[in-house]
């Protein structure tokens, strides 16, 4: 046939079927190393994405950990209204009378809101017990009185019989020794009869000092035990002259000077005001509120203001020094008290312990823990602890219960 030879078959001149490979190995070698850095790339560019995710994510959750916060500084100034603390009223003498006797109240000569002299008679005390004692001394007094006299008398007859030598000197020593004898009996006897004396007299209960009966305890008739401190017989208290205790906060203490003018307020009289002048202070902080106590001297000649009524002290503005003072919720209430979370230079936490004032309503004054260039956290979590790292809000929070008359010290 046309084109068909015996060494392979040909079609239009192309030969089929010749023994020699169509591809050589070196090219097929070349093929498979590109095939599997093709596979390769596919691969790393499979992971690399998912491995750049995941480090962003990584990143991201530790962003995440590092709690934001905003912090605030503490404010120094005074305290825009002054300040206002409790007072209370005292007399400027008080007593509780009872009884130095025993026996029956016979009567009794004032009743409660009466206004007696010194030494004005309030009660009598009926006591028989006591009055027969009286009289028994007496009687044992002037006897042992008699006895001395007599023997004083016997005893110079016998000094003057010894020098004449008509009695011996050891009778002249027995007379001297019954004068001594008798004279002590009658010293002893005259001292038990003076002390009866002075026990009869309270039997007339008198007013130890000018003032006013506030209670009487007591009827006719009514059995008198002496020295029992349970059964008060009647108290007085002298009123024209009033005192005023307060206790000053220990960052105010040095405030407060004898002689100053303080206002004392009574809210039940219509918020009246009137003026006291310190007396003195007790010149020491008290450990367990770490307040200074004042005596302020008020005159009340017309009893308008009584004792024991409630009353407050005004200190304004102008007379107290500077005070720290820091939001209300900066504050941690923990087992050991009260703390505040201080944000460092190198953003890490620490819970420090504080002592706190006189609270203002929205800030708190602060008398120990806190200075001025710290950095409170404000509303901290329950779970913040020393040591904890933290990221500061850009914008610091500014403290908006802080008053204006204190932001701008």
């Amino acid at each position: 046939m046309n084109g068909i030879t015996l060494s392979g078959i040909h079609l239009a001149g192309t030969k089929i079927g010749s023994t020699k490979p169509a591809i050589g190995k070196g090219k097929l070698r070349l093929l498979l190393i590109l095939g599997i850095v093709l596979l390769v790339l596919a691969i790393v560019a499979g992971v690399l994405p998912r491995l750049s995710q995941q480090r962003v994510a990584t990143a991201d959750n530790k962003q995440l950990a590092v709690q934001t916060v905003s912090v605030v500084s503490p404010t120094v100034g005074a305290p825009p209204d002054g300040l206002m603390l409790p007072a209370e009223i005292k007399p400027w003498q008080e007593a509780s009378i009872f009884s130095r006797v025993n026996g029956y109240l016979k009567s009794w000569a004032v009743d409660i809101g009466a206004h007696v002299n010194q030494d004005q008679p309030l009660a009598e005390i009926d006591t028989p017990d006591l009055d027969h004692q009286l009289e028994q001394a007496r009687s044992q007094a002037a006897l042992a009185q008699r006895s001395y006299d007599l023997a004083k008398v016997t005893n110079q007859k016998w000094q003057t019989l010894f020098k004449q030598g008509v009695v011996s000197e050891l009778d002249a020593q027995n007379t001297a020794t019954a004068e001594a004898t008798n004279k002590a009996n009658a010293e002893a006897f005259a001292a038990n009869l003076r002390v009866l004396e002075q026990q009869v007299a309270f039997k007339n209960v008198m007013a130890p000092f000018p003032g006013t009966i506030t209670t009487r305890n007591l009827n006719v008739g009514d059995l008198i035990v002496a020295n029992n401190t349970s059964m008060e017989m009647f108290h007085i208290q002298q009123t024209n002259t009033l005192r005023i205790y307060f206790r000053v906060p220990q960052a105010n203490a040095t405030d407060i000077h004898a002689d100053q003018m303080i206002d004392v307020v009574f809210p039940d009289q219509g918020g009246k005001t009137v003026q006291a002048k310190v007396a003195t202070t007790s010149e020491s902080i008290a450990a367990n509120s770490r307040t200074l106590l004042v005596e302020l001297h008020l005159d009340n000649p017309n009893n308008q203001i009584q004792p024991g009524s409630y009353a407050q002290v005004r200190l304004n503005a102008g007379e107290l020094g500077q005070i720290v003072t820091v939001p209300n919720n900066t504050l941690l209430f923990r087992a050991q008290g009260l703390q505040v979370g201080v944000v460092k230079p190198d953003n890490s936490v620490e819970l420090r312990d504080i002592k706190v004032g006189r609270d203002l309503g929205t800030i708190i004054q602060i008398v120990q823990g806190v200075a001025p260039s710290d950095k409170l956290i404000l509303n901290p979590a329950d779970s913040l602890v020393t040591g904890d790292v933290v990221r500061v809000a850009e914008t610091p929070a500014a403290s908006p219960s802080a008053p204006p008359e204190v932001a701008k010290k």
